[in-house]
């Protein structure tokens, strides 16, 4: 099949995880009539749908809340917004009771009081719930149909998307009233279980059409893994010793504070561990929590409770980090008209400041700013008269065109994923070796400008991956050489100490030139610094 097939809608989505199928529920209860566009699959594609996760779901008790808030907001670097943090928790909390009777997801019971049990999910059920209950609403999805670019109108408000569906073989454009972008963040390829969809495509689009980023400086997300596996549970390794090839223990390793020794060591050494601190409970717990941990470990035969295994650091990027779009108003406005940003499209720092994790946070914010941003873009769709597509034009900038150039995406890809991903340079942070990095992008970024491209979807698809991938590395290391200290996850080897006059939020954006400014992390005032 081919030719271009059209559309309009009030609400546009873009993405299949919970913030996607968040926003759609929302959506789609204030009235809008709602098309999602998924990459993948949705209910099965992004990071949550093939894992366990924990929420970050607490009682209404003000003892237990300010106890929720307090957790991680030293390990944030105290950037967190307590208002935020205080939305997040009470609209999970809303949520997760909405998943539980509307949602019709089977939370286990407590034996001890009744109660279901509401501070995690399973993944694939989460989601497969998910895309039932979006379905029932009325919900137009289109699986394997990643988003290529925005569609704007003559004044630059967002109406819209054009992409390519992968099993039909056309493209597609839809006009809508509003724009919600809640396509993941960008995991670099890595690897790591369920990110391959998650290559910072809506970063770059949004990028196109003038929305700024925040906090892409806590985008160094690294998980351990044992060697050549792909599963990503770094809180297990809270119960881990880290050994030498000879055995012997090394000092100062751990997954919450020394993930650097980690890392340190593997630079000229193989790292063991061993889950040798759960006890019988805490071990029964973690095989119901998260199965597919163990499948790694049962094929090879290895008991991690009592045998040493290898271990690997997979990269995360801002799918584990905090960074992203950046949103001005309650609503998880992006500040481009038409547009809004959720889950780990958008930036995390107002409940994380410069530090989350798997799950928890993460998967409290995708189904919080999901919420609102569904609501939002309903908002507005439903005050505004959706553009015929004759009106718009695509604002796609880089690599949606054929070229006569011989470079292919998977040289990009290759290029970026040499200066992005390895340790000492994206974790063990320097000045001079952010610097050289970051000259490496800009140089790549040139070529991809000039003489990345395809001539069929599928081409397409992995030109604006390799293009987004670029794209996000870039404004990574321009925060990260913004921020003159240590922070949050963004530590550096030159600046090792944390600077008070630096309690503040990174601004970055742009494509031809990067630019980064500071946000007060109080009130927002914004200041150029480079």
């Amino acid at each position: 099949m081919s030719g271009v097939w059209e559309t309009s809608t009030d609400v546009l989505i873009v993405g299949g995880g919970p913030a996607a199928t968040w926003a759609a529920v929302h959506a789609r209860q204030a009235g809008a009539d709602v098309v999602l566009v998924d990459k993948g699959y949705c209910g099965t594609s992004g990071a949550t749908a093939p894992a366990g996760t924990g929420v970050w779901y607490v009682a209404p008790d003000p003892v237990k809340r300010a106890e929720a808030k307090a957790s991680r907001e030293a390990l944030g670097g105290y950037l967190a917004d307590h208002e935020w943090m205080d939305r997040v928790l009470d609209q999970t909390y809303t949520n997760m009771d909405r998943l539980a009777v509307e949602g019709k997801y089977p939370f286990p019971i407590d034996p001890d009081t009744g109660q279901q049990l509401r501070n995690g999910v399973q993944g694939p059920e989460y989601m497969r719930r998910m895309r039932a209950w979006v379905k029932r609403l009325g919900v137009q999805i289109l699986d394997h149909s990643p988003a290529l670019e925005l569609l704007v109108d003559a004044d630059g408000a967002v109406r819209g998307a054009a992409g390519y569906q992968r099993q039909l073989g056309r493209d597609y454009r839809i006009s809508a009233g509003a724009v919600v972008l809640a396509s993941g963040g960008c995991a670099f390829l890595s690897r790591a279980l369920g990110t391959n969809v998650n290559t910072g495509d809506g970063a770059l689009m949004a990028a196109e059409v003038g929305a700024h980023f925040s906090g892409m400086e806590f985008s160094n997300a690294y998980a351990i893994v044992p060697k050549g596996a792909t599963v990503t549970k770094t809180a297990y390794y809270g119960y881990a010793t880290f050994f030498h090839a000879d055995g012997r223990v090394i000092d100062g390793a751990g997954s919450l504070k020394g993930r650097s020794v980690i890392a340190r060591t593997l630079l000229s050494e193989p790292v063991f561990a061993q889950i040798d601190r759960a006890d019988e409970h805490v071990q029964r717990q973690m095989r119901l929590g998260q199965p597919n941990f163990f499948l790694p470990f049962d094929r090879q035969r290895i008991n991690p409770f009592t045998d040493r295994f290898e271990v690997d650091l997979l990269a995360e990027g801002t799918v584990r980090g905090t960074g992203g779009i950046n949103i001005v108003d309650s609503h998880c406005w992006s500040g481009v008209p038409g547009l809004f940003a959720a889950g780990d499209a958008a930036t995390r720092e107002r409940i994380c400041g410069g530090f989350t994790g798997g799950g928890s946070h993460n998967s409290a914010w995708a189904m919080s700013s999901g919420t609102w941003a569904g609501r939002g873009a309903a908002r507005e769709a439903l005050s505004t008269r959706v553009p015929a597509l004759s009106e718009l034009r695509g604002a796609g900038r880089v690599a949606l065109w054929p070229s006569k150039s011989e470079l292919t995406a998977a040289e990009v890809i290759t290029s970026a994923q040499d200066e992005l991903i390895p340790f000492e340079k994206n974790y063990l942070r320097h000045g001079t070796r952010l610097t050289a990095a970051a000259d490496q992008l800009n140089l790549l970024w040139d070529n991809v400008e000039h003489d990345l491209g395809a001539s069929d979807g599928d081409g397409r698809i992995r030109a604006r991956q390799a293009a987004a991938i670029t794209a996000v590395g870039r404004w990574m290391y321009a925060s990260s050489l913004a921020r003159t200290e240590s922070r949050g996850m963004s530590k550096r080897d030159d600046y090792p100490d944390a600077d008070p006059q630096q309690h503040h939020h990174v601004l970055s954006g742009g494509l031809d030139s990067v630019w980064t400014w500071t946000s007060d992390a109080a009130v927002g005032n914004l200041a150029a610094v480079s």
